[in-house]
């Protein structure tokens, strides 16, 4: 599913999702929560209100009221760091995991964020339910915490994946659109020339994601991979896409589902274990890898991800560098290549750089996917831009 240049962000703090999940044993529970009940269930964020005693709604002020225990109740949470996962009752590719991850231990109901949302508490992870496409809710981080006062640090997707081979497949992949100029439609959510800040957990994560479906027998029936950077929303925190693909068929296979919910599960460490790909913590490797070029599945640079302590930032496919044939129809050659590829990469370098602060941003190319005339191009602009260019042995 697709900034000119993305505003420079200052440093991030460290993850403190560790954190927030002691400051939160004390909800567990071991009654399974439903999220797909329209029942109204009782909350811990809220007691009984008093009657209303002017010409306002009850409604209204009971949901005043329950805003302001939660604020109350949940300020304690306000500096420790939180993850909100996202996910769709109109995709069963997103409800499905969403599903089998509330029914695992723990889960309590969660603050009202909005009338057609509902949200789940586990630790120091929210979960946050709509009904509306995947890519067309924009800053839901930012939402959040204007409504709760709690921190997040980082956002996860559920969603399905399409693709025209219609092969079964579990995927990763990062999001943004900045290869689109100003004006344009995307066509997929997001905002043109935006790159998000891509999670840094995605390359462990795909790692473990292979492991967990090799336990449960889904590979070689269902491949595991990267995709390349695309599609919306909107969000100002790191953030990555889990999707299952790639027919109705497949996003309604369970098995799948509780592969996905295992997957956040193990990666943020519920239950009492220990997260996985903490850059905080585990960033001993300090080198990144920023794709540029090859397919949308970006396999050569998937070989070098699937090694032990790569990480992954932005993964720019062909199609994400348009880049105009300096030879014009006379035969004469143009000094400037046009197109918006140079934007592109300076998003997708920006945005990585904020999301690994002290890292080491290197350029991974896919220099079969290029052309001569491409690769002396974007070779020359990453000398420019100061940008080092890494083979697949800097990475490990």
């Amino acid at each position: 599913m697709f900034v000119r240049s993305i505003r420079s962000c200052p440093v991030r703090p460290q993850p403190t999702f560790q954190a927030a999940k002691h400051q939160y044993r004390g909800f567990h529970s071991s009654k399974q929560v439903s999220i797909v009940s329209n029942s109204k269930s009782s909350s811990l964020f809220a007691t009984n209100p008093p009657l209303p005693s002017t010409s306002t709604s009850t409604s209204t002020h009971l949901r005043r009221y329950k805003q302001e225990q939660q604020r109350e109740t949940l300020s304690l949470s306000k500096k420790a760091m939180v993850a909100l996962l996202v996910a769709t009752r109109s995709d069963s590719a997103s409800i499905n995991p969403a599903n089998a991850l509330l029914a695992m231990p723990g889960w309590q109901p969660g603050p009202d964020f909005q009338d057609d949302m509902k949200s789940f508490v586990n630790e120091g992870l929210r979960v946050l339910l709509h009904g509306k496409s995947i890519v067309v809710e924009d800053d839901l981080d930012k939402r959040w915490e204007e409504v709760t006062g709690e921190v997040v640090d980082e956002v996860i997707f559920f969603s399905k994946h399409t693709a025209v081979s219609n092969k079964p497949a579990l995927t990763v992949h990062p999001i943004g659109v900045p290869h689109l100029r100003e004006g344009d439609v995307p066509p997929q959510g997001g905002k043109p020339g935006w790159a998000a800040l891509p999670n840094p957990r995605m390359g462990p994560w795909l790692r473990l994601l292979k492991k967990i479906a090799e336990a449960r027998n889904l590979v070689p029936e269902f491949e595991i991979t990267l995709e390349a950077t695309h599609h919306g929303p909107v969000t100002n925190k790191p953030t990555m896409f889990l999707e299952i693909g790639s027919t109705d068929d497949y996003w309604k296979r369970l098995d799948a589902a509780e592969v996905m919910a295992q997957l956040v599960w193990e990666g943020l460490g519920l239950g009492g274990g220990t997260d996985i790909g903490n850059w905080g913590r585990e960033n001993d490797k300090k080198k990144v890898l920023l794709g540029i070029g090859g397919g949308h599945y970006a396999p050569r640079h998937m070989d070098v991800v699937l090694k032990d302590d790569v990480w992954v930032g932005h993964l720019l496919s062909g199609y994400s560098l348009p880049m105009e044939d300096p030879n014009n129809a006379k035969g004469e050659r143009n000094t400037e290549i046009g197109g918006t590829w140079k934007e592109s990469i300076k998003a997708a370098y920006e945005a990585s750089k904020s999301a690994f602060p002290g890292g080491e941003i290197l350029a991974h190319l896919d220099h079969k996917s290029f052309k001569g005339w491409q690769k002396n191009a974007i070779t020359g602009f990453l000398t420019e831009q100061n940008i080092k260019i890494g083979k697949p042995n800097n990475f490990y």
